[in-house]
């Protein structure tokens, strides 16, 4: 039986996920003909489905899709993972009206990525896949300057390991990152091109974003504390999967679930404490759906939060017409 459940405080959505999310449902509501999505808004399926049914929203991967929908919605929200400048410019050449709703950590990115691109450096973006949107979004600021690095030697297809990724000028090199990578992986990799590259530059503010880095030291503080950690999140979230490696290494048991349906599909047996957490765009009644059913399973269990709250905001972002002006 479980007797104690430690449920990891940050958990759940970070400022840009409720920024985002929050983005779409308020055009939903006041658009006159349906919205649609450029890609997920986060990576989680049921937030997906949710804003489908409830809202009418649209999803799409190709904005040459848009024109055909249902309804025929002239309004497109770029999600929290950010686009390329040839997406943006698509939509006005559709005559889109857009809603940014990329996470300001996202936008810091594309934002060294221009600068670092004017003054002639060579750009390593360090991500853990070349098909990840933010990444993908990232790269589309500085193409013909940027070199895709995969995280601690894990290459794939387009991306370099880091042991042997060449620069033109080994001077002039500065190194970017996807915001929702391993901490400790990442800093191992920036090690390695450092010592590569002693010219490296590394911009003061790390781009690691302040969400990902919060939850994956609270699954660390709890890991030791637990026999098992069940991580709440989506296979297509990128923080949510370093959560669950993080916490297998940590906690040599780790567990992933969609929903709180999964639990009839896990082991749990001989586990007497469990660790609960899930990735920035997890809903949190999801979590909580978790726990009441191991309630029911395990009458005894005892349910306490462990750390804090982040208390940050990000400002909702404004409509704008295909002609860039503020609607």
């Amino acid at each position: 039986m479980i007797e104690r459940a430690l449920l990891a405080k940050p958990r759940g959505f970070c400022a840009g996920v409720v920024m985002a999310i929050g983005a779409v449902e308020k055009a939903a509501r006041q658009e006159d003909r349906p919205v649609t999505v450029y890609h997920s808004i986060v990576h989680n399926h049921t937030v997906v489905a949710r804003l489908e049914r409830e809202r009418g929203v649209h999803f799409v991967e190709d904005l040459d899709s848009v024109p055909a929908l249902p309804g025929g919605g002239d309004t497109i929200v770029f999600s929290a993972h950010g686009v390329s400048p040839l997406v943006r410019a698509r939509a006005r050449e559709l005559g889109l009206s857009t809603i940014d709703a990329t996470c300001p950590l996202v936008t810091k990115v594309h934002t060294e990525a221009k600068k670092y691109a004017r003054e002639g450096y060579t750009i390593l973006l360090i991500g853990d896949s070349a098909r990840h949107q933010e990444v993908i979004g990232t790269q589309g600021e500085a193409p013909e300057a940027t070199l895709l690095v995969g995280v601690l030697g894990k290459t794939g297809e387009g991306l370099h390991d880091p042991y042997t990724v060449r620069v033109p000028d080994p001077e002039r090199v500065v190194v970017l990152t996807q915001t929702t990578l391993s901490v400790d992986d990442t800093r191992r990799t920036v090690d390695i091109l450092k010592a590569r590259f002693p010219a490296l530059l590394i911009p003061p503010s790390e781009d690691l974003c302040y969400a990902t880095k919060n939850r994956q030291d609270e699954v660390k503080r709890i890991a030791k504390q637990v026999d098992a950690f069940l991580v709440v999140t989506s296979t297509h979230s990128s923080n949510g999967m370093r959560l669950l490696e993080l916490a297998e290494a940590e906690c040599g048991r780790a567990l992933r679930l969609e929903s709180a349906a999964d639990l009839d599909g896990l082991n749990l047996e001989g586990v007497r404490t469990v660790g609960i957490t899930s990735a920035a765009s997890t809903p949190d009644d999801l979590v909580q759906a978790v726990v009441e059913r191991l309630r029911a399973a395990n009458p005894a269990l005892v349910v306490s939060e462990e750390g804090e709250w982040e208390h940050i905001e990000f400002r909702e972002p404004k409509k704008l017409g295909p002609n860039g002006m503020a609607l």
